[in-house]
């Protein structure tokens, strides 16, 4: 057993079993922790512009990934004309930039609002540590590697595929740079440790709502002297 069976083929599936675990048990005995603990009452201009731009840019992003996973063949058809390769890779390429930028300003946002770090908690920060990791070696992927969306369908798509049909194929990434496998396993990683955290309401929104129990919100207030007086 080496290095490469460790991290691309034992390691993916206790990610996967450790997620659905954690995220039905935490679904079913403790609803009320899912949440995503806004703090936009502390503060809302920052979390605007960060908020917007790091979320559209990684939601498309994944869901360009997701598309080359399940339609592959359809993205070496749309890459057949170099014309619209080069528009998947420029739009790649600025959606990463952009959802940089906006994990930059939320970070900032934690680092400079006593309120807001306040309230920042340790799996807080490794959760935004690992997203850095995570768009900022996909950036330079995209600059180092190009035509990366070629390539996915050739390398992770099967490899992906094979994890799932229980015959992992480590042969098709034990060759690959350091840095891909690094944007891989961090990915790894990152299923790790969000059910654990406050992603997790990504997947049980808007179902947690249907199936949790009632919550009742009592309004509690202080009675001022005048109504004292006149009751």
């Amino acid at each position: 057993m080496n290095w490469n069976t460790i991290l691309f083929v034992i390691f993916p599936y206790v990610a996967l079993i450790v997620a659905v675990i954690v995220g039905i048990y935490r679904s079913i005995y403790r609803p009320f922790t899912i949440s995503s603990l806004s703090s936009q009452l502390l503060e809302n201009k920052q979390l605007y512009w960060g908020s917007i731009s790091f979320h559209w840019g990684i939601v498309l992003i994944l869901l360009m990934h997701l598309l080359a996973v399940i339609f592959p063949q359809s993205i070496i058809l749309w890459n057949a004309q170099p014309l619209r390769l080069y528009l998947l890779e420029l739009s790649g390429l600025a959606l990463g930039l952009w959802s940089l930028v906006g994990l930059v300003v939320l970070i900032w946002r934690r680092a400079t609002q006593p309120r807001i770090r306040a309230v920042t908690s340790p799996i807080d920060r490794l959760i935004l540590l690992l997203l850095v990791v995570s768009v900022v070696t996909g950036v330079i992927m995209a600059v180092a590697y190009r035509f990366g969306s070629y390539w996915f369908t050739g390398v992770f798509t099967p490899y992906l595929l094979s994890l799932f049909t229980l015959q992992p194929r480590v042969d098709l990434v034990a060759p690959l740079p350091w840095l891909i496998k690094l944007h891989v396993v961090n990915f790894f990683v990152l299923l790790l440790i969000f059910p654990f955290s406050r992603l997790i309401h990504i997947f049980t929104y808007p179902f947690g709502y249907l199936l949790r129990p009632w919550q009742i919100v009592i309004w509690y207030r202080k009675r001022s002297a005048a109504s004292r007086s006149t009751s």
